[in-house]
């Protein structure tokens, strides 16, 4: 991991030196040979840095040896970022020639000896301009200089070995087959049945207390797999009227164990402040109800923690019953269990048919039987761990040669015993495998608590902010994180993925025994904490100063440790404050953060949309300090405005301001945020106007919402026009919003839409004019405004909002043949729907306030009635071919929805073939659904809410159609 810091910082000093020969005017002076210096230190370094990454394991000087090396890389890395971030900055402020450079502040004012007089011209015609030379600079780096020739010198104690550079080795891209399928679960049939059997088997109604069955065993066994197997079971979710499950893990905190009961029950967050209320509610919800409570990962034996929850839980339906899983006997034993089922190792067999499902894998028979041998034997050094087995399988798979896997067989690794018995040295050897930079991005994922739901999204932001992401030239940053990701969830470093309607990955978690293991190469540089409103705060006092990436998360009436701003070299801190009613940040300690903490890449005390608002009114000025910052999330915070001086932040790549619902305006400097791709501020219903800045911004990808302004400006400041995007040529998301209060057609027309090569999702809101209080447009004017804005063929999202006009059916709409989502919303005066049917590519489909709406019917299949084919024999036309999720909801007039052409001539129409989920919300007047919804054997999910006729029709047991729909496995029928 080492060695992906040393990599980075030599490409930095290779490149940023050759950069420095072009400049004219220079911020640092006399370093040229410390820089030199450095970079020699850093490659005599790097060729031994594979050996030591290995032997660090067993030999604590090596490791001691590695740490300092790490640390000093670190401190390289903030001074190299200094510098580059100053030669910045003056470039962007002299506004037109790079080598003109004016400087920051509070510097040393030193004379240049580039006086105009001297030449006889003004000192202004000349173009140079008052420099601060940067002394700090080169005093740091020649103090960084010192330190790696002291860690080079060493390093000859250790007879490290030369080697290749895994660093610079570009990941091989891994297909979408890469990730094995979890449900293939080998062995553990007769555990399995066992523990079905005993959720199955009825209570005696004289067996007082309740139900506790426990299965206990050590880590990577496989206890929470056999416990999701059981619940997963039809039987034992007919049986049950709510499963409920829990991660535990290592502290027992009754409040957080309650209120994570509670928010399993309601299906919702919760905001009950105190731990008896949240007993209280539990003990109501169960009452007369048969439950299953899973507790995984229990590992606090203290009974007077269990007690409270023993006697709530009891007011639930006899026959109810809690399962647990944890590591100890001692906690089976004090939790009262009725029945333990204790998990042993695979057998040999087992063992070797679950390594072998994995490692070889879409493998010829040739290669089976060359590497079989070795396999069994690499299979039998797994000792029978699932957990062991599978990710040494992962491994295996990506090794092509015999003696690849020889070498693997023959590793010192296997005799390291540290951690969990066996496991460790499967996972250290899979890793020391990854190239540095991957190593790099696992690691950071121990800033996560256990059991952590990891958004696959946002993990690709924090390692880009971290600079751990590496791409070629014209590649896009995310593209490398992506493959990075699937690389550690091919290795089974990743598991129990969420995956979008499109089956992409959103999020993932990790195995217990993964994420000790990342705690344990990070060494405690990534770590997160839990802070309790109960009690003060002091855990953050003994914060190791080697942290580096921070979480905190915030209980209610939680208040934020100061002492946090003592981690002077921290990189990310990430607050997680979405379980409170109230921000546990305020101006003050903001202002202290952001003076000490002046190393963060990463900041992020957003909130969730569904969480309760922060209190946070105001950002302070001294933001301006936090040079390196990459990522900065304020979303959904109650800020007004943001000061000037973020745009101070020239490294800033991703600031995220969505449902910021007060914030009146951006800075007006946001033009020199000329690193920034990502914009993302959709929910600013208060924005007044887009800043001239964002025309200049021409990076980039992502743009939430621009807000049109009426008349071009806002109090007499200049607004950005609409047609000024045509600049964003890289954009691949954008909003747009106000469109009402488009004046000129020709204006969108000018925007040139349809040229932006890159855009892949689009949404066009035309709400804001009437909502305002200004002349709305005409809906003919809506019409042609939207014909205007063609996007470009390539498209695959698209959301159309409050358009008012007779037909969403602008001409290119048929031309989208690669869309895949389509949002209708609030489109009042549309009376019938579009032929959507031919649109081929079409998975996602949502309709929703379309008051107008009181028929769905033939014409929203795109065929027409009079299609007849002249041949004979028969054919099939397709509606819909690859619709998988439809939504339509509060079409509250919507009375019909059914299609009278099923067959013309000899041609037979098949409508949705691929549907599997259905939503229908808040249609009081539709009567029925069409035929080919009771016909069809894709459907998965079909919920109906607040439909008072569907409702009756469809009511279980009872509706006169429930046997129409009664195979649908997940149905949902009323609130």
């Amino acid at each position: 991991m080492v060695d992906a810091v040393v990599s980075t910082i030599l490409e930095q000093l290779i490149s940023f030196t050759a950069e420095e020969i072009k400049q004219q005017v220079k911020l640092v002076f006399g370093v040229e040979k410390e820089v030199k210096s450095l970079t020699s230190h850093l490659q005599a370094i790097q060729v031994v840095l594979d050996d030591a990454e290995e032997k660090q394991v067993k030999d604590k000087a090596v490791s001691l040896w590695l740490g300092r090396l790490k640390y000093a890389s670190y401190d390289i890395e903030d001074v190299l970022d200094e510098w580059i971030t100053a030669r910045r900055k003056l470039q962007i402020e002299d506004g037109v020639d790079e080598n003109a450079l004016v400087v920051p502040h509070k510097k040393k004012k030193v004379c240049l000896c580039f006086p105009g007089s001297c030449f006889g011209f003004k000192q202004e015609e000349f173009g140079f301009k008052q420099v601060f030379l940067r002394h700090d600079i080169a005093n740091k780096i020649k103090e960084m200089n010192e330190e790696l020739h002291d860690i080079a010198t060493q390093k000859d104690m250790f007879n490290l070995v030369k080697g290749g550079n895994k660093s610079s080795e570009r990941p091989r891209r891994v297909q979408s087959t890469s990730l094995i399928d979890e449900e293939e679960i080998c062995g553990r049939v007769g555990e399995k049945n066992e523990l079905i059997s005993k959720l199955l088997h009825e209570s005696s109604e004289q067996q007082k207390g309740l139900h506790i069955i426990s299965i206990v065993g050590m880590g990577g066994i496989g206890k929470t797999t056999l416990a999701q197997l059981a619940c997963n079971h039809d039987e034992v979710k007919r049986k049950f009227d709510k499963i409920l499950w829990v991660c535990v893990s290592e502290t027992f905190e009754e409040f957080r164990v309650a209120k994570a009961i509670v928010e399993v029950l309601d299906g919702r967050e919760s905001h009950l402040a105190e731990f008896h209320s949240l007993l209280q509610h539990i003990c109501e919800s169960i009452a007369g109800k048969s439950f299953l409570l899973v507790l995984d990962d229990v590992w606090d034996g203290n009974y007077l923690k269990w007690e409270p929850f023993y006697r709530c839980l009891k007011n639930g339906l006899h026959g109810s019953k809690i399962l647990v899983t944890t590591r100890k006997g001692s906690v089976a034993s004090m939790m009262g269990s009725i029945d333990i089922i204790s998990v042993k190792e695979l057998a040999e067999e087992e063992c070797w048919l679950l390594f072998n499902k994995i490692a070889f894998f879409d493998r010829s028979i040739e290669e089976l039987e060359k590497l079989e041998q070795i396999g069994q034997r690499i299979a039998g050094k797994c000792k029978g761990l699932p957990l062991a087995a599978k990710t040494i399988g992962s491994l295996m798979r990506s090794k092509q040669t015999e003696e690849e896997w020889k070498r693997i067989l023959n590793s010192d690794l296997w005799k390291v015993e540290e951690i969990e018995k066996d496991v460790l040295s499967s996972l250290l050897l899979s890793y020391n495998d990854l190239p540095s930079r991957v190593k790099r991005c696992f690691s950071y994922c121990a800033v996560f608590p256990k059991d952590y739901d990891i958004k696959k999204d946002k993990l690709i932001t924090l390692w880009m902010a971290q600079g751990y992401l590496s791409a070629e030239q014209d590649e896009e940053m995310e593209t490398v994180g992506e493959e990075y990701f699937g690389i550690l969830a091919s290795r089974s470093f990743f598991q129990e993925f969420k995956k979008s309607y499109d089956n992409r990955i959103i999020a993932c978690k990790m195995h217990d025994m993964v994420h000790d293991f990342a705690r344990f190469v990070s060494q405690n540089e990534c770590f997160s904490m839990a802070i309790n409103g109960s009690e003060e705060p002091n855990a953050t006092n003994s914060l190791d100063e080697k942290v580096r990436h921070l979480m905190l998360i915030f209980s209610i009436g939680a208040s934020f440790p100061v002492s946090t701003s003592r981690v002077k070299r921290m990189r990310s801190l990430l607050i997680n404050d979405n379980g409170s009613d109230h921000s546990s940040l305020n101006g003050e300690i903001l202002e202290e953060l952001f003076r000490e903490l002046t190393s963060l890449r990463a900041l992020d005390f957003g909130k969730s949309y569904n969480s309760s608002w922060s209190l946070t009114p105001e950002i302070p000025r001294n933001i301006e300090k936090l040079v390196h910052l990459r990522y900065l999330n304020l979303s959904c915070q109650k800020i007004v405005e943001l000061p000037e001086t973020l745009c101070e932040l020239y490294n800033l790549e991703k600031l995220e301001i969505s449902y910021c619902f007060n914030l009146k305006e951006l800075p007006e400097g946001i033009g020199k945020l000329i690193n920034m791709k990502h914009l993302l501020n959709r929910g600013t219903n208060s924005l007044r106007y887009m800043p001239v800045g964002i025309g200049r911004l021409t990076g980039l990808r992502t743009l939430g919402e621009f807000h049109v302004s009426a008349g071009g400006g806002v109090d007499g400041r200049k607004a950005c026009r609409l047609e000024s995007l045509k600049n964003l040529e890289h954009l691949q998301v954008c909003g747009i919003r106000r469109l009402g209060d488009v004046s000129d057609v020709g204006e969108a027309k000018r925007l040139e839409l349809d040229k932006k090569k890159y855009l892949f999702s689009l949404t066009l809101g035309f709400d804001e004019g009437e909502k305002r209080g200004g002349e709305r447009r005409k809906n003919e004017d809506d019409q042609l405004l939207l014909e205007a804005l063609q996007p470009p063929p390539d498209l695959k999202e698209l959301k159309i909002r409050f358009y008012r006009g007779n037909s969403v059916f602008p001409n290119w709409l048929m031309s989208l043949t690669n869309l895949r989502s389509l949002v209708l919303y609030g489109c009042q005066n549309c009376e019938q729907l579009p032929p959507l049917g031919k649109l081929r590519s079409l998975e996602k489909l949502s309709l929703m306030i379309m008051q107008s709406v009181k028929r769905v019917g033939d014409e929203c299949l795109g065929i027409e009635s009079d299609h007849h084919d002249s041949s004979s024999s028969s054919s099939v036309i397709i509606a819909f071919p690859k619709l998988k999720s439809l939504s339509i909801e509060f079409l509250r007039e919507l009375e019909e929805w059914d299609y009278g052409i099923t067959r013309t001539g000899n041609t037979v129409i098949n409508i949705m073939p691929r549907l599997s989920s259905l939503t229908i919300g808040s249609c009081p007047e539709l009567k029925a659904l069409p035929d080919h919804i009771h016909q069809t054997t894709t459907l998965k999910e079909l919920h109906i809410w607040q439909c008072r006729l569907l409702e009756e029709r469809y009511r279980k047991g009872e509706g006169e159609d429930w046997p129409k729909i009664s195979h649908i496995p997940n149905l949902h029928i009323g609130l």
